[in-house]
């Protein structure tokens, strides 16, 4: 996997993705334009885009729907310079059984590239919400 990165104005960057572009940028009160999210911002996106990802993949495969699925992402920072120490994915949904969500998540879980790369690394939550 390759991503190129190039500036493209101010504090600006935008990353090429495939065929996709996303800009990356700090808020104004970093002293960025805000044209974009920041980098660790985009991070919590990717852990839990692929998660969701798996999720929808494990679905499909299992002739599964499940209405109203959402994932939030928090994530604890410490020290200085600054760095994540620990991630919660909380799995939401309306309506589903528990038991077929909680098996459903462990399965994304398994297949997500990012879980699997942090795990070990920083303390890594992945539960249904309440």
């Amino acid at each position: 996997m390759t991503i190129a990165l190039r500036h493209t104005s101010g504090s600006a960057t935008e990353a090429a993705i495939r065929q996709h572009r996303v800009t990356i940028d700090r808020p104004v009160e970093k002293g960025g334009g805000d044209t974009g999210p920041m980098g660790g911002e985009l991070f919590l996106a990717s852990v839990g885009g692929c998660l969701m990802s798996n999720l929808i993949a494990a679905m499909k495969a299992r002739d599964t729907v499940i209405d109203g699925l959402q994932l939030e992402v928090t994530a604890a920072l410490e020290g200085t310079p600054a760095r994540f120490t620990g991630l919660d994915l909380a799995v939401g949904a309306a309506n589903v059984d528990r038991d077929v969500l909680e098996k459903l998540v462990e399965i994304a879980a398994r297949g997500c590239i990012m879980i699997n790369t942090l795990q070990g690394k920083l303390d890594l939550t992945v539960r249904i919400a309440r």
